[in-house]
């Protein structure tokens, strides 16, 4: 869908280039959020929105420059303490980068599509995020907890019913964390803004709402028969959300 004019939003989700371009970056000793210049009626400047999001979402883009390459990788992620934690192998090589240079993480859920009455105006419904920092490594005495509360961020429940991770487990995974300071949250909820001659045509217009829902669950292949699904993955199931 090709962007809207004038003050509407671009098609295009926030956290990509072309609709961030023209703000105004913060520096390293900036905090809170971006400075708007284009369309600051988008602008959620309420940190409360922004932990929202985090916790309405697993999935994170992480961008920095990798030896001379600027890379966008996917990750879980989770809130704990006011940082943004990932976690990895000790053998990455892009972990270890983000460890050198100044990052961005984007979170963004989209939950819409606006079906305008032109493809001009057709657009998305989003809300999204994007957090400034430099990642650094979470101290050792933290580990054992933060990867418990990592996993029962993914599946609540779970950590219980799984053994205890062995000490070669816990020190071939590295765990970096950014502090949620500087950040910028765009919120998009609205619906077709048509020229009245589109208004006054036959054209549908209107707003297809998206959500996420466990759609399966599926056993392993080297599962034993009769071990059936856990209380986590059971109450994961049955519950509607979208951490996608």
């Amino acid at each position: 869908m090709p962007p809207s004019k004038g003050s509407r939003m671009s098609s295009s989700l926030p956290a990509t280039r072309s609709s961030h371009q023209a703000e105004t970056p913060p520096r390293p000793d900036s905090p809170h959020p971006l400075r708007p210049r284009r369309m600051p009626e988008k602008m959620e400047r309420d940190r409360a929105a922004l932990d929202a999001l985090c916790s309405e979402t697993v999935l994170a883009h992480v961008a920095a420059f990798v030896e001379g390459q600027a890379i966008a990788m996917p990750t879980a992620f989770g809130v704990f303490d006011d940082r943004i934690v990932i976690h990895g192998s000790t053998g990455s090589r892009w972990m270890r980068a983000l460890q050198e240079h100044e990052a961005s993480v984007s979170i963004t859920r989209a939950t819409g599509l606006v079906v305008a009455r032109s493809m001009f105006e057709s657009s998305m419904w989003y809300r999204s995020a994007v957090v400034f920092g430099r990642f650094s490594p979470v101290p050792t005495e933290e580990h054992d907890s933060l990867l418990t509360r990592f996993t029962e961020r993914l599946l609540p429940g779970r950590s219980a019913e799984t053994r205890p991770s062995t000490r070669k487990e816990i020190a071939a995974t590295m765990l970096l964390a950014m502090p949620t300071e500087r950040w910028s949250l765009r919120v998009s909820e609205d619906m077709p803004d048509d020229e009245p001659s589109d208004v006054a045509g036959d054209a549908w217009a209107g707003v297809i709402q998206l959500g996420q829902s466990v759609t399966g669950v599926l056993p392993a292949p080297d599962l034993r028969p009769g071990i059936e699904a856990p209380g986590s993955v059971a109450a994961f199931a049955r519950a509607p959300h979208g951490l996608l």
